[in-house]
């Protein structure tokens, strides 16, 4: 089954799931980024609204589409998201990307099981529940042009080319070079700027 025959969140409801104040709060985050691309608090202090974590990573994940360059013969519609051991993520992702598109291309978020193939993607989001065969999960989209991001320690080494960390109360992320090469890649430098790490391609 490929992604595409998977159910379609482009026009999910922003109230599913988690509800209202949360589709609230992934605005407010995708305003920040879009102000400046850099980490966002996730901390509840006081006086601060909180911004939940997965709404966060819902606004990167979306910005980081703007920063990557697909090898021409890739993208010739719409942008597919494929999230896969993250059904709230997908429900997330699907809000604040409704209406928004990048570089005038439409986005569309599918939400994957593991038994799917990764034809038609342009980003793949596995989930934190997906730790323990992530190895497994990453290894079809390697070599292949798939942003592929994940929330999972050592997920760069089993072949992520962006992971998610939380350092400090703050959503950061850490980048393989050598991993967005091999899938035919380009990072923006702007995005490597405000990565909290890089591992370099090698010579």
């Amino acid at each position: 089954m490929t992604a595409r025959d998977r159910r379609d969140r482009r026009f999910a409801d922003p109230r599913r799931g988690a509800g209202s104040a949360l589709a609230g709060a992934a605005v407010y985050a995708l305003l920040c980024l879009q102000c400046c691309f850099t980490a966002v608090c996730v901390a509840q202090t006081s006086g601060q609204f909180r911004v939940p974590e997965q709404s966060i990573k819902a606004a990167y994940l979306y910005k980081f589409a703007s920063y990557v360059e697909w090898p021409g013969e890739v993208l010739d519609g719409s942008i597919t998201i494929g999230v896969l051991g993250a059904a709230d993520f997908a429900d997330e992702l699907a809000g604040i990307t409704a209406g928004r598109s990048v570089d005038n291309r439409a986005i569309r978020v599918v939400e994957l099981q593991t038994d799917d193939v990764f034809d038609d993607l342009h980003i793949l989001f596995v989930g934190q529940q997906e730790a323990g065969q992530l190895g497994q999960l990453l290894s079809p989209a390697r070599n292949r042009p798939i942003l592929t991001v994940t929330e999972t320690t050592g997920a760069l080494s089993e072949g992520s080319i962006i992971n998610f960390t939380v350092s400090d109360e703050r959503v950061r992320f850490e980048v393989s070079l050598a991993a967005a090469e091999d899938s035919r890649l380009r990072l923006n430098s702007r995005l490597l700027a405000v990565a909290q790490s890089v591992q370099q391609a090698g010579p």
